[in-house]
């Protein structure tokens, strides 16, 4: 047993100085520092406009955008799926009126839960599609999967080591967004907020909201919410990027494949309500943190539990085919 826990350490090890060689965790440390700030300018100049045009009343901030939104139900120029969203909207705001609290108080820390909310289902994932959408794949093109093979290591060991070392970037990659979000942000709107409150449990029940669920957290628990679920999310990405990249040979096709995925599931969110079936895609259930945010569901009869069960069935299945595959198929040739 402990030899088996050093071989694969040691591949491990191996694997992860191929990923810093290939400078990709890097890249998306780049993406975030070029990124981050300039959403963090300019949310500051969307906060300093409203201060221009409200003032420091928050309040008459909320009750403007609650009348706008009651207003655009009455328009046919809105789709009704829009519509929808904007009643739990208008039940949210009311929500927070009534108990004053200021849902988008300025600070750090509420950047990066909204930050968080608007990058859970694509932008994150498209990182980590960029990690590891060619970690056999590339071995491939380059030729070095044939040196590793002819080692006398069993192959799942080998497939094994590169699936820790992918969820490891993952794991960090999670981490490097909430902490570089965090520190900058925190220059442009100050680094206090962790205890702030924020409501979660709204649920769209029929015409209604239901408020039955509703009941406050701070702003820590819900980022740390949050983050795992984000983190569930990108694992399951990693997952089935590592099974295209076993199953297909060429770098490139496997990042097509990964990246096309990815942004057909977000736009099939906003179209397919009225397509059943598409709910038991991978893709139409990456927004996980929607259910926090009391979001309605894409696909009537989803819920947080449904789309955890769906994602941890793509992943299980994607592994076994992965093994399978990689354990059985003539790469050497």
């Amino acid at each position: 047993m402990r030899a088996l826990n050093n071989q694969i350490i040691g591949l491990v090890r191996n694997e992860t100085e191929k990923m810093i060689r290939k400078k990709r965790f890097y890249v998306v440390l780049l993406v975030l520092l070029v990124l981050v700030p300039v959403f963090s300018y300019a949310q500051m100049k969307q906060a300093e406009s409203k201060r221009e045009k409200y003032g420091t009343d928050w309040r008459r901030e909320v009750q403007q955008a609650i009348t706008d939104n009651q207003n655009s139900l009455g328009s046919d120029r809105v789709p009704e799926e829009w519509k929808k969203y904007r009643q739990v909207y208008i039940q949210q705001m009311k929500y927070y009126l009534e108990h004053d609290v200021n849902p988008a108080a300025p600070g750090g820390v509420t950047f990066t839960r909204e930050f968080l909310d608007n990058a859970a289902t694509l932008f994150i994932p498209l990182l980590i599609m960029g990690l590891g959408s060619d970690i056999v794949s590339a071995e491939r093109t380059t030729g070095t999967i044939k040196m590793l093979l002819t080692r006398p290591v069993r192959r799942w060991k080998i497939l094994l080591s590169k699936l820790i070392t992918l969820l490891m970037f993952v794991s960090l990659t999670v981490l490097a967004v909430f902490v570089i979000c965090y520190l900058i942000s925190g220059m442009f709107f100050g680094y206090k907020g962790f205890q702030l409150p924020v409501f979660t449990g709204f649920r769209l029940d029929g015409a209604s909201v239901d408020l039955s669920s509703v009941h406050a957290v701070p702003q820590w628990t819900y980022l740390f919410m949050q983050a795992g679920l984000i983190w569930y999310v990108g694992v399951v990405v990693a997952i089935l990027a590592l099974m295209v990249s076993v199953l297909v040979r060429s770098t490139a096709a496997s990042i097509i494949i990964m990246m096309s995925s990815l942004i057909a599931g977000n736009i099939l969110t906003n179209m397919a309500s009225a397509w059943t079936s598409a709910k038991y895609l991978f893709m139409v259930n990456l927004g996980l943190t929607d259910y926090l945010a009391g979001t309605p569901v894409p696909i009537e009869g989803m819920s947080l539990g449904f789309s955890l069960l769906v994602l941890g069935i793509w992943a299980a299945c994607s592994l076994v085919v992965s093994f399978l595959v990689f354990t059985k198929q003539d790469i050497l040739n």
